[in-house]
């Protein structure tokens, strides 16, 4: 399915069904009174948080919901019936704005958000009437129904994202150490969504996501970068992924950190780790001193993955 992060879509909540005018009337019983219904309250729209969604694909193929109208009150004091609700289901981790307006955001499954409220539905002319006016011919109309235009934007949620230059070898990590297929060519931006995959060791496991490559200004829009550095604005864990086959291995690793600060600068207050891959293509390896804790790996190779492994789904690693 095609991965949508970002959608527009028209919400209509149903109108109130109307009040009725109506007086009872039965034989021998000449002056019952006003015995007129009340209408049905509209349906309202809401969100909810489906664990097995991961785009906003299906919202972009229909942008537009009206729920029902209330149906209007009837005689004899009957009520109509409420109008039904609309409930869209969404991925986790979206964050929803009406115009410049923020309604609130969905992380956890079930969560839900009404984005759209229902017309009250009108009284009937059985609540107005009093002592001195026993025979009250008007009743209520039913309320309008809200109509929001939504921006719904998709952060994915996980407990540790993958980011680095483009060819570092991050779809390959992912397929190495979790049960995702990410698409893997030996050319740059193989990755142009991002993927996810779930690293398991025993009872533990733990949601990894494989971000698109970074590049020198994607916060500044250049590459596919600032399309998806949102996404790891909700990971626990950033895992900073460097090849280790250039000269200057380092480079990478101060791009990396130069486009979070840029971008968002509490990226850098996010815990870290930095991973050296291609360690096979170095007859050398060189141990980096950096403040972050380092491992150096061969994803293709399968070198060192255990260990990396072990350290990510470590009960005290990915704790809220």
């Amino acid at each position: 399915m095609k991965f949508v992060d970002e959608v527009k879509i028209i919400v209509e909540a149903g109108g109130g069904g109307n009040g009725c005018v109506s007086f009872r009337r039965e034989k021998f019983i000449p002056r019952g009174g006003p015995d007129g219904g009340d209408g049905g309250n509209g349906g309202s729209i809401f969100l909810d948080g489906d664990r097995g969604l991961q785009t906003l694909y299906d919202l972009q193929l229909r942008p537009f919901y009206r729920a029902e109208r209330g149906v209007h009150g009837k005689g004899k004091g009957m009520d109509g019936r409420y109008g039904k609700d609309i409930r869209i289901k969404v991925p986790l981790g979206v964050v929803i704005f009406d115009g410049e307006c923020l309604l609130g955001e969905i992380l956890l499954p079930g969560e839900t958000l009404r984005v759209a409220s229902g017309g009250k539905g009108g009284r009937g002319n059985s609540h107005f009437a009093t002592s001195s006016r026993q025979s009250p011919r008007h009743a209520e109309k039913g309320g309008t129904g809200e109509k929001r235009r939504l921006r719904i934007v998709l952060k994915l949620i996980s407990d540790a994202g993958i980011v680095g230059l483009p060819n570092a070898g991050k779809s390959t990590l992912l397929g190495a150490i979790t049960n995702a297929q990410p698409r893997i060519a030996d050319y740059p931006f193989t990755t142009l969504t991002p993927n996810l995959g779930v690293v398991q060791r025993g009872l533990k496991s733990i949601i990894l996501a494989d971000m698109p490559g970074i590049i020198e200004n994607a916060h500044a829009g250049k590459g596919l970068g600032i399309r998806f550095l949102k996404h790891i604005e909700r990971t626990n864990l950033l895992i900073i992924l460097v090849d280790i086959s250039p000269p200057d291995p380092l480079q990478q690793y101060a791009t990396i950190l130069n486009e979070f600060r840029l971008y968002n600068p509490e990226l850098l207050k996010k815990p870290r780790i930095v991973v050296f891959n291609k360690i096979d293509l170095r007859a050398d390896i060189p141990k980096y001193d950096l403040p972050e804790k380092t491992f150096y790996i061969s994803a293709l190779k399968a070198q060192g993955i255990r260990e990396l492994i072990r350290y990510l789904t470590h009960e005290d690693i990915l704790k809220d």
